[in-house]
Order: C-alpha cells, then sequence, then structure tokens
C-alpha cells in the first residue's frame, strides 16, 4: 500500500465487531454455495451504515490527505500486465482497488481505479541522476506517469457505471468501443515500443475536474472496514492464482504488513518476481484480496463480457489477515438505486445480506466464471518453496513438478491455497458476438 495513506481512523462509528463461523473441511465449488457460510452479526442493529468521516476514502477506510477529491469521479485505468515487459507497472501501489480480468490466451489485463489521493513520488528521494534536480523541477517527460496503458474491452462498462467514473484507455476494438461510454484514449509515444503509451497524473485530475458530475462520496460507502477479522476464518497464508504455465500469480500474506504481497512468473514458470511500484518501488501489497465469481460470457476467446450489473447474490472469496472467508457480492438494485436512478459499487455481503467487512486497506479483485474450483494443495516445502516468498525474486528448482502438487496434489488444512482460471467455465452467448457487430 502507498506510504502516503497508511492512517487508519478509528472511530467507534466506523469500526463494528463481527462474528463469522465456517464449517469445516472443503473444496470450494463456488456455483452455490448459499449453505456452506454461515456468519453472524452480534447486533442485530450493527448492520447500520455509520457515516465515515468527511476525510476517509470509502473505498478503503483510510483516511486521505484530499478529502475534496472524493467529490471528483473516479479514474479506472485500463493497464497492461503482458507482455512481462510492461511489469513493474507505474501507479497501482496508488489504487484503492484494482481489478484483473482475463482477455484470452492465457493472459490478464487490470483496471486500476483512482479515487482520493492522486498518486505521488518523493522528490527529494527521487532526483534526477544526471541534474540533480527533482521530477517536479523537469519538463513533462519526467511527470509522475500511470501505465502502461491498454485497449479497453466490453466489461470495463459495467466497472466504470457501477462506480460513476470514467474510462482512460488506448482506444479498442471498434465493436466494443461503440459499448463504452465516458471514455479518454491515451496512445503510445514510440511506435516500437508497445509499453510507450502512459499518462500523466495531472492530466487524470484535470479529466476528473472537468467532468460535468460530482460524486457523492456516501454513495460510495457500501462496504465495511474493522480492523478486526471476523473470528473464524481458515488459514491462508498464501493463494496461487494460475493461468497457465507461464502466467502464475502468488499472493503472499507477512504478519509484519498485515498484507499480501503479489508475486508473478517472469512468464517462465520460473522465475517469480515480487511486483512493485514503478514510481515509488514499493513492493504492491493489498489487505484484501477477492476472487469473483462471475459469469463469463464469450463470442471469441479473445472477446466476452462479464455479468456484473443488478446481481442479487453471487459468490466470492476473500482473503484478509491471513485468512480465508467464503463470502458473497451484490449489484442489486436497492433504495439508493430505486430513488437516484445511478448505481453504485460492487457490495460484499455475507449469506443474510449484511454487509461482510474488509480490513481497512487496498483491495486486489480477481475475476473467475462460476463454478471455478478453489482447493488447498499438499505442503510445498518439497519443492524449496517453504519461507521463498519473502523477498523479491524466487527461482522454482523444479517448475514442472510445482505446478503438478499445485493442480494435483490437494491436502486441506495445509493453508495452500490454489484457483486455476479455466475458459471451460466460460458460456457461450451470441448475443456478445452481436453487440460487438
Amino acid at each position: 500500500m502507498s506510504l502516503n495513506t497508511i492512517k487508519i481512523i478509528l472511530s467507534a462509528g466506523l469500526i463494528v465487531v463481527f462474528v463469522s463461523a465456517f464449517l469445516p473441511g472443503f473444496e470450494i465449488s463456488m456455483g452455490d454455495i448459499t449453505e456452506q457460510t454461515s456468519h453472524r452479526l452480534n447486533d442485530p442493529d450493527s448492520s447500520k451504515k455509520a457515516k465515515l468521516p468527511e476525510d476517509v476514502n470509502p473505498l478503503t477506510g483510510l483516511v486521505i490527505k484530499n478529502p475534496d477529491n472524493l467529490w471528483l469521479p473516479p479514474a479506472l485505468v485500463s493497464i497492461t500486465n503482458w507482455p512481462a515487459s510492461s511489469r513493474p507497472q507505474a501507479g497501482l501501489s496508488f489504487s484503492p482497488l484494482v481489478f484483473e480480468l482475463f482477455i484470452g490466451e492465457g493472459m490478464s489485463r487490470f483496471v486500476a481505479l483512482f479515487y482520493g489521493d492522486f498518486p505521488t513520488i518523493d522528490t527529494e528521494e527521487h532526483k534526477s541522476e544526471d541534474s540533480g534536480t527533482s521530477n517536479s523541477d523537469n519538463d513533462d517527460s519526467n511527470q509522475v506517469t500511470i501505465g502502461p496503458i491498454r485497449s479497453g474491452r466490453l466489461p470495463y462498462d459495467h466497472l466504470q457505471k457501477s462506480y460513476n467514473g470514467f474510462l482512460v484507455m488506448a482506444s479498442g476494438y471498434k465493436g466494443v468501443l461503440k459499448n463504452l461510454s465516458q471514455f479518454t484514449n491515451i496512445y503510445g509515444t514510440e511506435e516500437d515500443d508497445i509499453n510507450s503509451a502512459m499518462i500523466p497524473v495531472t492530466a487524470i485530475e484535470d479529466m476528473a475536474k472537468s467532468m460535468r458530475q460530482e460524486v457523492d462520496p456516501e454513495s460510495m460507502q457500501v462496504n465495511q472496514f474493522t480492523l478486526e477479522p471476523p473470528s473464524i476464518g481458515l488459514p491462508a497464508p498464501r493463494l496461487w492464482f494460475i493461468y497457465n504455465s507461464i502466467d502464475q500469480v502468488v499472493w503472499q500474506y507477512s504478519q509484519d504488513t498485515g498484507s499480501y504481497s503479489r508475486y508473478q512468473d517472469n512468464a517462465d514458470g520460473e522465475t517469480f518476481i515480487q511486483a512493485t511500484d514503478l514510481l515509488n518501488g514499493e513492493p504492491l501489497s493489498y489487505e484484501n484480496v477477492v476472487i469473483l465469481f462471475t459469469n463469463h460470457r464469450f463470442c471469441t476467446e479473445t472477446a466476452f463480457d462479464l455479468d456484473l450489473m443488478y446481481i442479487n447474490k453471487a459468490p466470492a472469496i476473500l482473503l484478509r489477515d491471513g485468512q480465508l472467508f467464503r463470502i458473497f457480492w451484490t449489484t442489486k438494485n436497492e433504495d439508493y438505486e430505486k430513488s437516484t436512478g445511478k448505481l453504485r459499487p460492487i457490495r460484499f455481503i455475507d449469506e443474510n445480506g449484511e454487509p461482510f467487512p474488509l480490513k481497512p486497506g487496498q483491495s486486489w479483485v480477481h475475476f473467475v466464471p462460476l463454478n471455478t474450483p478453489v482447493w488447498e494443495a499438499s505442503e510445498l516445502s518439497q519443492v524449496g518453496l517453504d519461507g521463498a516468498l519473502e523477498g523479491g525474486e524466487w527461482e522454482a528448482p523444479d517448475s514442472a513438478r510445482l505446478l503438478h502438487n499445485l493442480i494435483n496434489h490437494k491436502s486441506h488444512g495445509s493453508g495452500e491455497w490454489v484457483t486455476r482460471f479455466e475458459t471451460s467455465y466460460m458460456v457461450y452467448d451470441e448475443s456478445v458476438c452481436q453487440a460487438l457487430k
């Protein structure tokens, strides 16, 4: 998380105590887990929303420096994750919320939401090596930038509308563009560099201020935050998210930071590198990591949409504080939507529809198809992993064996949680093809 926003608000109105219980022993198949979660509130009245202080970001539960920015619409920026040369990306450590979605051919892409404080760098620590001056004293080429930016996709429309923001992307297929609104295209500056499409933070701030709309911060306050996790979760020190043999993500929990750090193989299945932010060199660490299950409807492998709008209740998994919780999410129309005609962000709930608490801080959301299994792999110390993901890089001594064990050797209670994105769980839908024509 960005060091600029680590002050946590402590007030009786914000901190709500929850109690949770879990059924023992499972391999999760998230098509229908309504009967498997038993989260309960101690006090029926404790679910009532307490208004956050004006200087708290409703998407993180953290104090920010510029509360007036909470009235500006959020920017949702399409950031590439492939090729591997695009890493490390710039600006992610400042994003309250990052969505990661499959884009076909075994690859994923990020939608980083910027709301509240905009990314900055410490000019005292980022002096020019050549002139000894800070970035803020140089020309536009040395502005704080976000990216690399890549093209838009159909699901972006749902996110933009749900968060009442605007999109920043590098254009897109014409069939996609006609289905999107409120977007600005950013193009690369170098023809031979696929990663050259970057946007200055000042440009994003100017876009937000120029929008003919304000965002009421109270309408963004849809999730609750608690410093203490619900009382009973399942041990989850690590999560493996597998796209394919050369695209594997690992989330490693740290007791010291109370957050999960992201690692990803260097497109080789062997060298796992800790993700950092190009702006400040900080590791990408998130207090909440969510697996959100939703229907993926496709026309072709690279052309598909996600069902994210008007969902009454669908399954999700939350990792926080080194524990795993089976929860739900919703975007259903409630009194606010019916009275204002506006939409609100994704809400995380328990089986009874009550808010399920996130940890104050940043959140990373993986989208996966409905029915995607999640399981615990066997202990992995035999492949030299135990304790290895504590620094900046880890070389798997036997990558083929590691992947085989993750996928095929299951062991309840190991804490080595694994999920695998499988296109077989996506469903063909002719309406997606029609939307792209």
